[in-house]
């Protein structure tokens, strides 16, 4: 099975509103929190759902990469 691409123009889309899930990208890869109990409304800790976050996650959170292995991985992020 061929790992699913996203590009990032359309990660946007998967902002966990208006019935969407909600999915983010970490280094590359793209991750659905859509039933993450954290990202409710897909939104957390001003972070949000449909973008890159690998800046806040891994510089700027004091749980970094652990909390990815909880998550599903949808893909990888291409521009």
């Amino acid at each position: 099975m061929t790992e699913k691409e996203i590009k990032r123009v359309d990660l946007a889309k998967y902002n966990g509103k208006n019935g969407n899930p909600a999915y983010v990208a970490v280094n590359g890869k793209v991750y659905d929190v859509t039933n993450s109990p954290a990202w409710t409304g897909g939104e957390h800790h001003g972070n949000l759902a449909g973008t890159d976050v690998t800046d806040a996650l891994l510089n700027k959170s004091p749980h970094g990469e652990r909390v990815l292995a909880k998550l599903s991985l949808v893909g990888k992020l291409i521009d």
